[in-house]
């Protein structure tokens, strides 16, 4: 048996800040996953027309802001005139997109352990993995718990090993392929963060057995969620996080 990498994350994880309680990767989603105690929060990093570094799950604007067309057609100084909040509700209306910078910035004021997943629009897998770890060395330069990097963009995940050895690394994954401890042991990462509907308590001993930490993403009932700590799931990635406590 291999022994297990150090892992300074919680147990709970708020998925895109707040789950479905505030517009998603925007930095009033990260103060409300705080307020409701998590100290771990997930979101997702992606590369504007001018490689700057921001916020936006989708490779498009439309669903979550008031913008149209792909994520990276614009300039930041465009993307953050944008409306990234009423989609959600009017609460939120005129709620801005943040820059990765910002959010790490509001992460180590807080204490809060960042699991940041690298986003590429499609065709910038590489480019987008290595500025984001190098942007990552350097705004969590000298911090004592690194943000954690996943993807499911293997290209990115290289990229970003090539570009910062020693941040840590977790390979995303829908479902398990054959091959998924080659792929963890090629891009030399730290955990597998798996769908939890595709995990079993096989997985994580076999994960555990080899050496890699397991993440899972997202399950939003108590009693799954239970039943993954149970079975010694590291870090359990939630929308549900007024319902689920964060410890």
């Amino acid at each position: 048996m291999t022994a297990l990498p150090p892992w300074p994350y919680p147990r709970m994880c708020a998925h895109r800040g707040a789950g479905t309680l505030a517009p998603e990767n925007t930095l009033t989603a990260m103060r409300v996953g705080h307020a409701h105690g998590y100290t771990m929060v997930e979101f997702d990093v992606k590369l504007a027309a001018d490689n700057v570094a921001f916020l936006l799950h989708d490779p498009t604007l439309e669903r979550t802001t008031s913008g149209r067309g792909r994520a990276d057609a614009l300039l930041w100084r465009e993307l953050s005139r944008l409306d990234a909040g009423g989609w959600h509700s009017a609460k939120y209306a005129g709620e801005m997109l943040p820059t990765f910078a910002a959010i790490a910035r509001w992460a180590r004021a807080h204490g809060v352990a960042c699991n940041v997943e690298i986003k590429p629009t499609p065709g910038r897998e590489r480019e987008t993995g290595a500025a984001v770890a190098l942007d990552a060395a350097s705004l969590w330069r000298d911090a004592e718990v690194p943000p954690l990097l996943s993807s499911f963009a293997e290209d990115s995940l290289d990229a970003a090993r090539d570009a910062v050895p020693s941040l840590p690394r977790a390979l995303l994954l829908d479902e398990l392929p054959s091959d998924w401890l080659e792929r963890l042991a090629r891009l030399e990462c730290v955990a597998l963060d798996l769908d939890h509907l595709a995990l079993t308590r096989d997985i994580v001993a076999s994960a555990h057995r080899h050496g890699y930490r397991v993440c899972s993403f997202t399950p939003n009932d108590p009693v799954r969620i239970a039943e993954l700590d149970g079975w010694g799931v590291d870090t359990i990635i939630t929308d549900a996080i007024d319902q689920i406590p964060p410890t």
